[in-house]
């Protein structure tokens, strides 16, 4: 959950607190579903600041505000962090709480970063929060590393969640589309801190919803403590996430949290939205777009047979063609615009291809249930903003 100076200094404190990755680790055991995700939950970025460290004490605080869930900061990097031990997970079990792990991953060394977040599953974590920010824009061919990597070793039930920026089109370089792909991270956790991204709770939770919705996970999304949002302001969002049909809701964090967040996270009442509406549309994209939104359509197209080349990242005639011919056998006008009516159509009748990201230049098929690609020409865009910027060290 950091931004730029918040992974700076957690990777400082990571050397304190690391410790050696096992070279011949246990399995781990599978899970049998991601039910952590869909609780209310609190995140700790350093368990001793987290009622003095004590499992007691934090399970006892944690369940009287209504948090079933905790996520724990495992790794920064190829870096385990040591506070993440099997008996603190232990403990907090037998207090009834689930215990979720979370890595600031990077890319730099995807292998290495694989192997802590496996580490976490074993120490016995319910399940896994990938944090990729924007160390990651960019880099398609990492992302499909780290993912394949770590789904070997924590199986293909293991949950994995994904908390990354919640506003998809500020981030056309960022590979939600293989974060959030195919046999990746079944959970998605965005980061919707309306106070640092400087608008209101409605209009961060509809803008997010409108863009995230399109990679067809589960949204459970993650609001603010810190910055001292008003208690109404943490009431509202909790109302909306409800109102538009999200799973459940974490805070960040701990630590930053004032007593009266804490009483507005928790409080068991909630009320009525009266006149509100959720946001029920999606992007549009036409010629001209570019972005992971641009690859997300294409990888749909090229599995439905109707788009030969590779997945590129830009809207362009091929693509625009493509979702004509689509358009045409799902019966709607054949315009090359890819409007709601088709998004709803494209995601309901097809499934996204399998890609593994390569730096090289060339493209092949890579055996049966996936496809090699090379880096689409979107991931070389800057990103507009980066929304979750200002406040993070709180």
């Amino acid at each position: 959950m950091l931004a730029a100076l918040i992974t700076v200094l957690c990777a400082g404190a990571g050397a304190a607190q690391s410790s050696v990755v096992p070279q011949a680790p246990a399995p781990v055991a599978p899970q049998a579903d991601g039910s952590a995700f869909a609780a209310d939950g609190m995140w700790i970025w350093y368990v001793a600041r987290a009622a003095g460290g004590h499992p007691a004490r934090i399970a006892a605080r944690a369940r009287a505000h209504g948090m079933r869930t905790v996520y724990i900061k495992a790794g920064d990097g190829t870096e385990t962090w040591s506070q993440f031990t099997p008996s603190l997970v232990a403990a907090l079990k037998r207090r009834g709480l689930d215990v979720c792990a979370w890595h600031f991953v990077y890319g730099a060394d995807p292998t290495g970063e694989a192997e802590v977040s496996t580490e976490a599953a074993r120490r016995g974590a319910d399940c896994l929060v990938i944090d990729a920010e924007s160390h990651y824009e960019g880099r398609y061919p990492q992302a499909s590393t780290y993912i394949a990597k770590l789904r070997r070793s924590v199986g293909a039930d293991y949950p994995l969640g994904l908390a990354s920026f919640p506003y998809v089109h500020y981030h056309p370089g960022f590979p939600y589309s293989v974060f959030l792909g195919p046999g990746a991270a079944e959970f998605n956790l965005p980061q919707i801190y309306w106070r640092a991204i400087g608008t209101s709770v409605d209009k961060a939770i509809a803008t997010t919803y409108i863009y995230n919705r399109v990679y067809e996970r589960p949204i459970d999304p993650l609001g603010q403590l810190y910055m001292d949002p008003r208690g109404r302001e943490i009431l509202r969002f909790r109302k909306l996430a409800r109102a538009s049909g999200f799973g459940g809701v974490s805070w960040w964090s701990w630590q930053h949290a004032s007593a009266r967040g804490w009483r507005a996270a928790g409080r068991r009442r909630l009320g009525t939205t009266r006149g509100y509406a959720p946001a029920r549309t999606y992007p549009e994209l036409a010629r001209g777009a570019a972005g992971d939104l641009v690859v997300w359509a294409q990888l749909h197209l090229i599995s439905g047979g109707y788009l030969e080349s590779r997945a590129t990242g830009r809207y362009a005639s091929l693509t625009e063609r493509a979702v004509g011919e689509f358009q045409l056998a799902a019966g709607l006008p054949p315009s090359g615009v890819t409007d709601a009516a088709t998004w709803q159509q494209l995601l309901a009748r097809l499934d996204p291809a399998a890609v593994t990201w390569s730096a090289r230049r060339s493209a092949g098929r890579a055996g049966a249930d996936s496809m090699t690609m090379a880096v689409p020409q979107s991931a070389y865009l800057s990103a507009r903003a980066n929304e979750l910027r200002r406040g993070r060290d709180g």
